[in-house]
């Protein structure tokens, strides 16, 4: 059994690597926190340029038609650079989603300006009200032809520069809905957040919120199944970032024990720095292992739940240890902030509590397989 890229897929991750490690380096990072801003606009202009935003998306819609593999590749350079871009929201969140169950006319309106880099979207995923994604507690009422919606969202990136966002909420009777929600409508208000890693995010408070019947995502009787492939994918998608982000600094660490001495010898002669470097490789590699499992069987359109349980708990648990173990062997300089080791961790840190507690992992794992 072939477990290796094809030639193709190499050259989207090489490319994407380029471009990425070309443009968001050390010093235009500075240059992005000196102005106050967080969204790296060339990285994402020159990753559209390149053809690499439309990989997910149809061929019929300006993109490569090609799959989840190729746009997970996508997001491990994204987390080996740390590139503050909105690629999980925009690509993964709402792309996938519209081009699996959006209309003709949703697709024509959104999908083309993805893939050219000149549309951002967003999703509204953490509900206040409730702690299961797949249980909204924003209440969609019947209003004419079309919805108004009520319900308080948190964290959600890139609202304020969102020409849509995708909400997921539940219609009379308990029949879920995922709707695509203009962020300039009436009823809608968004409160300054900011995110573990220094991110700005946006509190979504809806008050009677407008939304047309023809900007809901697939049919009502389907709403739930809408839900569940945009939770699975953004899931999987934070993984691939997460195992891009370990597999970053576990180099870096590697490279640092190689170089700083103590005593006249480089400190990864030492017995305790080289386990500690080897447990982080192994976690390294639990990462990967899980998360291109549950890629594969998504990509194939097969049940993944459990591989996805696994590849979670591993991004979060394992993610954790690498980048504690870096910050460790590196010492006070990897939390200098004039040096970038601190990115991967505070970034590292935000993605681990988006994922949500290891014990809910483990737990929802073991149901699956009791059940």
């Amino acid at each position: 059994m072939d477990f290796s890229f094809t030639e193709d897929q190499n050259s989207i991750r090489d490319l994407v690597k380029q471009v990425l490690s070309d443009i968001v380096n050390d010093d235009s990072l500075k240059a992005l926190s000196r102005e106050g801003a967080w969204f790296h606009q060339r990285a994402w202009a020159q990753l559209a340029a390149s053809e690499m935003l439309g990989l997910a998306i149809p061929e019929e819609h300006g993109g490569a038609g090609m799959g989840l593999t190729e746009l997970c590749l996508l997001l491990q350079q994204v987390g080996r650079t740390v590139a503050p871009i909105p690629a999980i929201e925009t690509l993964v969140s709402a792309a996938l989603p519209l081009a699996e169950y959006g209309t003709a006319e949703q697709k024509d309106r959104f999908l083309g300006g993805i893939a050219q880099g000149s549309i951002i979207m967003t999703a509204a995923l953490v509900d206040l009200g409730s702690r299961d994604p797949f249980k909204p507690s924003a209440v969609a009422k019947a209003d004419g032809d079309g919805w108004r919606v009520t319900g308080r969202f948190s964290n959600v990136a890139y609202a304020d520069l969102a020409d849509g966002i995708v909400v997921p909420a539940r219609a009379e009777g308990g029949a879920t809905l995922v709707l695509l929600l203009d962020p300039k409508s009436e009823g809608v208000r968004l409160g300054e957040q900011r995110g573990t890693n220094g991110q700005p995010l946006w509190l979504l408070d809806l008050d009677g919120a407008k939304v047309a019947s023809a900007d809901v995502l697939g049919r009502q009787e389907n709403g739930a199944a809408v839900l569940k492939y945009l939770v699975d994918r953004t899931t999987l998608g934070i993984c691939a970032v997460e195992y891009g982000i370990a597999e970053q600094a576990l180099f870096m660490t590697a490279n640092y024990a190689g170089e700083r001495k103590q005593f006249g010898v480089p400190i990864g002669v030492f017995q305790g720095v080289t386990q500690r470097v080897g447990d982080a490789y192994i976690d390294v590699q639990a990462m990967r292992s899980s998360m291109w499992q549950a890629c594969w069987r998504l990509d194939q359109g097969l049940e993944a739940d459990k591989e996805l349980a696994v590849a979670k708990f591993f991004a979060s648990e394992a993610g954790a240890r690498v980048v504690a173990a870096a910050q460790h062997i590196h010492g006070g300089m990897g939390f200098d902030r004039d040096y970038p080791l601190y990115r991967y961790f505070m970034t590292s840190k935000h993605l681990e509590f988006t994922l949500g507690g290891t014990h809910e992992s483990l737990t929802r794992l073991g149901d699956l397989i009791s059940a």
